[in-house]
């Protein structure tokens, strides 16, 4: 049965969001960029200086009061995190400095414990590079073999090639929960169910996915899991990798340092126990304390009131964005989340992206660091709009007016 959604107070969520009220040159900002980094409600940038003023202090080190109160507060963060993924385990969330941090600690320590020379490590070709670059790192250091599971024109992953890619070789799938670049949602359920028939592992980067619909690793069965928390109205350097507690038992860490450890002599070092064993050194306390903080503010909302919100101004985009003359749509997979990529015409997306800017319209322009899928369309980039809960149609509106002028004036 699905879950009941009710409609969300824009207004509301809007006045939490200081930033919305900016005037750029002049013109009343609309941000487009949300893909890239979302911007922060007021309580996050309050909670987040709440820890400096009152509570600033290193965390599980100390027996006095700060760190004591300091410690609580992070280490309910995580449980907040555990909730909202719906982790068996609190212990099976691992505080990062982002997605990025959490796949290159990954690939290190999953290399480290289970890569031999020969393994196959498959990803897809719609990968972010922070997915691709770490891998084949990785396979480099390992003599391991990168495989990649190609798309189709829309911009979705084949899974009668995927299947055809499985072998007993495969140690883990590392691929994309919803693509930056065209927005694509991938079906990781039955991609889980396929990898595991298969006996290997699969890690579902969920960056793009968190703060647009539900992740519940759990009910996917997911081994990893891993996201951003400045892509989920937290703080930039924070971030998450899941793990199911067996498997990080078995994973050797991959940064040494405090915290991580039970005792250390000359001769030998015993490693702590889940989750600092990969938490070495002093973490980013406030962040993570404020990347809890927007958990509340997610949960709140209701995230599947954020996706139906989210998914009606999609469509309206892509209907109002396809009544532009010369526009092309790069990426119309059936199941989408909040990101359109297009070209307008023989304009390039830098030229079109400077002079939206004048307008007060902020988007991304380049490859969005996703340059296989630009080259498979064979193109150097495109004009990416991507949606948060405090965008509105009338600033739809306001793109699309500012897209057919700078047509007009170009073309």
């Amino acid at each position: 049965m699905k879950p009941t959604t009710m409609a969300l107070n824009i207004s509301n969520i809007r006045e939490q969001f200081p930033i919305l009220e900016s005037l750029i040159y002049g013109k009343p900002l609309a941000y487009f960029d949300n893909a890239a980094t979302m911007h922060k409600p007021g309580r996050v940038v309050s909670k987040v200086n709440e820890v400096y003023e009152k509570l600033n202090s290193n965390i599980h080190r100390g027996v006095h009061f700060l760190s004591n109160e300091a410690t609580t507060a992070y280490e309910e963060a995580r449980k907040k995190v555990q909730v909202f993924v719906n982790a068996a385990h609190t212990h099976e969330v691992i505080f990062t400095s982002g997605a990025t941090g959490a796949i290159n600690l990954l690939a290190n320590s999953f290399g480290e414990s289970y890569i031999k020379p020969g393994d196959e490590i498959i990803i897809s070709a719609m990968e972010h590079h922070s997915n691709i670059v770490p891998w084949q790192m990785m396979c480099k250091r390992r003599k391991a073999i990168l495989k990649v599971i190609p798309i189709n024109q829309k911009g979705e992953i084949r899974l009668d090639e995927f299947e055809k890619l499985l072998t007993p070789q495969t140690k883990l799938v590392a691929v994309t929960y919803v693509s930056n670049a065209l927005g694509s949602i991938n079906p990781i359920a039955r991609m889980v169910k396929k990898t595991h028939a298969n006996g290997s592992m699969i890690m579902v980067d969920a960056a793009q996915a968190v703060q647009h619909i539900r992740v519940d690793v759990q009910a996917l069965d997911l081994d990893f899991m891993v996201f951003s928390g400045h892509k989920i109205y937290g703080p930039t350097g924070t971030g998450v990798l899941y793990g199911k507690q067996k498997l990080l038992n078995e994973m050797e860490p991959w940064q040494g340092g405090g915290e991580m450890i039970k005792s250390v002599t000359f001769e030998e070092t015993t490693y702590n126990e889940l989750p600092f064993k990969f938490e070495a050194g002093t973490p980013n306390i406030a962040g993570c304390i404020g990347l809890g903080e927007a958990i509340d503010f997610v949960t709140e909302l209701g995230i599947e009131n954020i996706q139906k919100y989210e998914d009606d101004l999609l469509n309206y985009a892509t209907e109002e964005l396809m009544k532009i003359p010369g526009m092309r749509i790069i990426g119309t997979a059936d199941k989408k989340a909040s990101v359109i990529s297009f070209l307008v015409g023989e304009i390039h997306p830098f030229d079109l992206g400077t002079l939206l800017d004048k307008m007060g319209l902020a988007v991304r322009t380049g490859h969005h660091c996703a340059q296989p899928i630009m080259d498979y369309y064979g193109i150097p980039g495109t004009l990416r709009a991507s949606f948060a809960v405090y965008n509105t149609k009338d600033e739809i509106d306001r793109l699309v007016t500012g897209i057919n002028k700078v047509a007009q004036m170009l073309g």
